[in-house]
C-alpha cells in the first residue's frame, strides 16, 4: 500500500488532478502524504483570521459528490449519520435531486449547513487543519450561523442539525399557509444612495427607529404577511427586502416615484420571506428547542458556552456576550435583519481581521466579503478565499501557509 503511494501521489501538492485521479481508497492517504507539512505545523502568532459559512440558496445537486469520492473515510460516515439524525434520505437528494426536491426550505437549509461543516471536518481530519490554531472568530450569512457556530464550539453538529431541520419545516409551512405571494428582493443602488434609500424605506413602511428589529420596528396594525422588513443589509449598495410581493412593489414604486431613488430590484429564487415577521412561528419554535438539553451530550445544554473562539451575531454585528444572549439572538434572527455587512465592518476596521476563509457550496459569501475588504487572494498577509470543491484546497491551504508568518499592522 506504502509502495503504491509512493509510486502514485503527484510530485507536488497542486497536482490535485492526478490526485483525484486515484481510486477513491487511495486519495485520502495521498493527500495527506503530499501535504504532511501542514499537518505537523506548530501554532503560532498568525494575521488574525475569520472563517465564513453561506446561507440559502447556495445549494445545487451534486455538492457533496467530489468531497465524498475524495475523502470516503471521512465524508461517507457524516452522510449516514445525517440520514440517521433526521430519518429522512437528505443524502440521496443531496447527491441526486432532483433540483425542485432540494431547494425546498426544509431540505435545502440542513444540506448547506451539512456540506459545510463536512468540508471543514475534511480540512481537519486529511489535511491536519487545527482550527484553534489558525482561525480567530467564525461567523454565518443567516442559516450559515449555525454552521459558524457549530466551529466556535458553541453548538453539537448532531444538535445543530436538528435545530435547522426543525426551523426550516417550520419556515416552509409559514409560506404555504400564507394566502397572498411572498418572497424577497433584493436592491442594488450606488454606494452613496444607500442610506436615504434606506431612510425613505422606513418612512415609508412605518417603522421606528432603524428598522432592524422585528419587534419594534414594524406596524402591528397591519397582518404579518403585509409587513415588510429590511431582511438583510449584504453590501455597501445592496439590502434585501423580505415580505409581500403586492406591498414591496408598492414600496419600489414609491421609491422611483416620489423618493427620488431608482434601485435595481432583483427577485431572489425563494418563496419564503426569511428575516420578516412571517417566521415569527419559526422563532417561537426554535427558541424552545434552544432551551431544552442537547440530544447527545446527556444533561448537558445544547448551547455550549464558551465555545472555542468567538462568533459574531447576526443580529448585532459582534460576537456573541453570553448562552442567554446566544440562544435569544438566534432565535430572533428568523425575524430580523441580517446585518452582514456590518458584521465585516466590525471585523474588517476594529478587530483587523486579514485573512476570511469561506466555507461551504457557492462563492457568494466570499464575493460579498471580497467587495468590502477588497482583497482576493494572498495580499500583504491577507486575503479572500472560498472553498467549496476539493480541488481548491491546496492552493487555499499554501496561500494560508504563505501569509501564517505575517504579523498584523497596528
Amino acid at each position: 500500500m506504502a509502495a503504491l503511494l509512493r509510486r502514485q501521489i503527484p510530485a507536488r501538492p497542486t497536482d490535485v488532478a492526478s490526485v483525484l485521479a486515484l481510486p477513491s481508497s487511495l486519495r485520502a492517504a495521498a493527500y495527506k502524504a503530499a501535504n504532511v507539512r501542514w499537518q505537523s505545523m506548530t501554532p503560532r502568532k498568525h494575521p488574525k483570521t475569520a472563517i465564513f459559512f453561506p446561507g440559502q440558496g447556495v445549494q445545487r445537486v451534486g455538492m457533496t459528490t467530489d468531497w465524498l469520492d475524495a475523502f470516503p473515510r471521512t465524508v461517507k460516515p457524516m452522510l449516514e449519520e445525517v440520514d440517521e439524525i433526521l430519518q429522512v434520505p437528505l443524502s440521496k437528494i443531496i447527491a441526486k435531486g432532483p433540483n425542485s426536491k432540494l431547494t425546498a426550505t426544509e431540505n435545502a437549509q440542513p444540506a448547506i449547513m451539512m456540506t459545510s461543516i463536512i468540508i471543514l471536518r475534511v480540512l481537519e481530519k486529511e489535511f491536519g487543519f487545527k482550527l484553534e490554531d489558525r482561525v480567530d472568530i467564525t461567523l454565518g450569512h443567516s442559516l450559515g450561523e449555525f454552521a459558524a457556530l457549530v466551529a466556535a464550539g458553541n453548538l453539537r453538529e448532531p444538535d445543530a442539525l436538528r435545530l435547522v431541520r426543525r426551523r426550516a419545516e417550520v419556515m416552509a409551512r409559514c409560506s404555504k399557509e400564507v394566502g397572498e405571494e411572498v418572497g424577497m428582493v433584493a436592491l442594488v443602488c450606488e454606494a452613496q444612495h444607500l442610506g436615504p434609500m434606506v431612510e425613505a424605506i422606513h418612512d415609508f413602511l412605518g417603522h421606528h427607529g432603524e428598522g432592524s428589529k422585528a419587534d419594534s420596528s414594524m406596524d402591528y396594525d397591519l397582518p404579518a404577511v403585509q409587513q415588510v422588513l429590511i431582511a438583510n443589509v449584504n453590501s455597501k449598495n445592496q439590502i434585501v427586502l423580505s415580505g409581500s410581493i403586492k406591498r414591496i412593489n408598492e414600496l419600489l414604486t414609491h421609491l422611483r416615484q416620489f423618493a427620488g431613488h431608482d434601485p435595481r430590484a432583483v427577485r431572489l429564487k425563494s418563496d419564503s420571506p426569511f428575516h420578516s415577521p412571517l417566521m415569527k412561528p419559526a422563532a417561537v419554535v426554535l427558541q424552545k428547542l434552544l432551551d431544552q438539553p442537547s440530544q447527545v451530550a446527556k444533561g448537558e445544554d445544547t448551547v455550549i458556552w464558551p465555545g472555542i473562539m468567538p462568533c459574531v451575531s447576526n443580529l448585532s454585528a459582534r460576537p456573541f456576550e453570553s448562552k442567554q444572549q446566544l440562544k435569544d439572538y438566534l432565535a430572533r434572527q428568523c425575524v430580523e435583519t441580517v446585518l452582514w455587512h456590518d458584521s465585516i465592518v466590525y471585523l474588517h476596521t476594529e478587530e483587523k481581521v486579514k485573512r476570511w476563509i469561506g466555507i461551504g457550496p457557492g462563492k457568494v459569501g466570499r464575493n460579498l466579503v471580497g467587495k468590502e475588504v477588497g482583497m482576493k487572494g494572498a495580499v500583504k498577509g491577507g486575503g479572500v478565499w472560498g472553498i467549496s470543491d476539493p480541488r481548491e484546497v491546496e492552493g487555499i491551504l499554501r496561500d494560508l501557509d504563505s501569509t501564517e508568518m505575517f504579523e498584523e499592522e497596528e
